[in-house]
């Protein structure tokens, strides 16, 4: 890319360089390792008031990385799901995975069997890695899938005596959150580090091209497929962000709340791994739905950092103690997932007195593509600037690009870009322009200062409080309700979500009633991917082929 091209340069906040050093680490296991010897007696994790030190976090991972070499049998490249919220576990799992060599797996915990039999069997994963809270899920899938090694965990497991104990028993007796589950041969958490401890850590050799994780995306064709995430992507993508954010932060001196799950390609790539670079702390938020633990979380101890989505916000915002929490120390609000409302902004600047900052990215872009510069003095409705080493172009449909202001597709190029889906040549050629260009699928503009703007997104996503769901994977759901002919899914705008989902349905059976359609779903898919609106038709408009034309029944919801 000439000089000429990167126009955004010029918009750059001091001190943010045009490019990241590639070479600076060989991979991610050299970025944990480093992080941890710079950083052995500073806070890594905190969860539920008990915290984890540096030191204690590369103990615990070179035991888990141990286990899995030498009481597994697993080898480099050998893919670990790993199924569970924000607890101190995962970070020992992921980081253990990585050093060991392995390739990670994320896996939404709340998918339904049908999700995560597909997950399992698309990866090939070897092992599997739970919460027992949603061991009963994995318990109806993994005998039909190449799992051979379960490990099992409790919500409560590593935050020590009495709270350990106390915590479990609440989860399991009281609040019944634990179905009852069996997995023949599956071993605990716990005696996977007590075994791994008495065993050496293989050093293994691995560089940028070496894959780091399969990174689960939906597909218009409904079909989750795993990005592949390498470590020279990761890598790339953590420099360029702490690039970004250094001017915002001291070395060992960041105390991150991490609400989003780490499940969550940014919530992976900001907090746990660019903040681990960085020294930082992060505070995980197990359960962040729970409004009132989550403000008394905050309002326990100054915070440095806070990355979300629009919905998270929004309801931070709206909650009656919010108001009341120390932002004296918070220097970084980030949002991203999915395009943060100016009115949600702006009650955030007027409560913490601090800027709401937009970025943008995707799963494939590992996933910071463009952000804001962090000393904006308000919000500015931009998505942001290309970041370190990243173009983003705005190109039509045969891959031109259009001149400034003109709305296109946005297209990426960068050393973050995925190496493509796993398995799916066709998919990945699909969205790869001829110079290699990634096309998001998202519609959007780029102002004289190189700030991008989005617009509209090409395909037919819905995007849920920051998760994608996919149209034809709701509709293949729905249609395998034996009253149901035919379905078609699009998403309408929503306060609280952003989108919600509304279903069209062309039913054999009168008595087929919305609360009927709604159970099907939740039965047969996680939570965000139920529609909100159901509506029933005689029948669906088409194309002369036979194609649901979708954009006609968005047309005339938006009439």
């Amino acid at each position: 890319m000439s000089e000429v091209e990167r126009i955004w340069l010029k918009s750059y906040p001091k001190g943010v360089p045009a490019d990241i050093d590639l070479s600076e680490y060989r991979s991610l296991k050299d970025i944990i390792e480093s992080s941890c010897r710079k950083f052995s007696g500073l806070t890594a994790y905190s969860n539920f008031g008990k915290t984890m030190s540096y030191a204690e976090l590369d103990q615990a991972s070179a035991a888990f990385g141990a286990w899995l070499q030498h009481e597994a049998g697993f080898s480099k490249g050998d893919r670990v799901a790993i199924m569970m919220p924000n607890i101190m576990q995962y970070p020992i799992a992921v980081f253990g995975t990585l050093r060991a060599g392995c390739v990670a797996v994320n896996v939404n915990p709340m998918y339904t069997p049908r999700e995560l039999e597909h997950q399992l069997t698309d990866s090939g994963a070897k092992g599997l890695v739970v919460v027992e809270n949603f061991a009963h899920t994995a318990q109806q899938v993994v005998g039909r899938t190449s799992v051979e090694r379960i490990i099992t965990t409790q919500i409560g497991d590593r935050l020590g005596f009495p709270k350990r104990q106390i915590t479990n028993f609440v989860i399991k007796r009281v609040k019944k959150m634990v179905p009852e589950w069996t997995l023949p041969g599956a071993v605990s958490f716990d005696d996977v580090l007590a075994s791994g401890r008495n065993r050496s850590l293989d050093h293994v050799n691995l560089d940028h091209s070496d894959l780091a994780f399969l990174q689960y995306t939906g597909g218009t064709t409904g079909v989750a497929k795993g990005a592949m995430l390498s470590h020279g992507n990761m890598v790339a993508n953590v420099l360029q962000s702490a690039a970004w954010i250094c001017n915002n932060t001291n070395e060992g001196e960041d105390r991150v709340i991490t609400a989003l799950p780490l499940y969550h390609i940014f919530s992976l790539t900001a907090n746990c791994l660019t903040f681990m670079k960085m020294g930082g702390e992060n505070v995980l938020i197990t359960n962040p739905r729970d409004f009132d633990g989550f403000v008394k979380e905050l309002a326990a101890k100054p915070f440095t950092g806070f990355t979300g989505v629009n919905t998270l916000f929004n309801a931070l915002v709206s909650h009656p103690e919010f108001g009341n929490v120390d932002f004296s120390e918070l220097k970084l609000t980030l949002g991203g997932g999915m395009a943060v409302q100016r009115s949600v902004a702006e009650k955030w600047m007027s409560i913490t007195k601090r800027t709401l900052v937009e970025a943008y990215g995707l799963t494939e872009t590992s996933p910071a593509a463009c952000i804001n510069p962090m000393d904006l003095k308000e919000f500015n409705g931009a998505i942001g600037l290309p970041i370190s080493s990243t173009e983003v172009s705005i190109r039509d449909d045969d891959g031109n690009r259009l001149p400034l202001g003109e709305i296109g597709e946005i297209c990426i190029s960068g050393p973050q870009v995925m190496q493509g889906y796993w398995q799916r040549e066709e998919a990945t050629a699909e969205v790869m322009t001829a110079d290699g260009a990634l096309r998001t699928g998202d519609m959007g503009r780029m102002d004289e200062d190189g700030f991008v703007y989005l617009t509209d997104r090409k395909k037919d996503m819905i995007l849920v409080s920051g998760f994608n769901v996919y149209p034809n994977e709701l509709e293949d759901v729905l249609c395998q309700h034996p009253d149901i002919l035919e379905a078609a899914a699009v998403g309408v705008p929503d306060d609280k979500s952003g989108e919600a989902i509304k279903v069209f349905i062309v039913s054999t059976n009168p008595a087929l009633d919305r609360d009927a359609v709604r159970a099907h779903c939740r039965e047969n898919m996680t939570a965000y991917k139920v529609p909100k609106h159901v509506a029933f038709m005689e029948e669906l408009p088409k194309s002369n082929v036979g194609k649901i034309l979708r954009r006609e029944l968005r047309d005339a919801e938006s009439a």
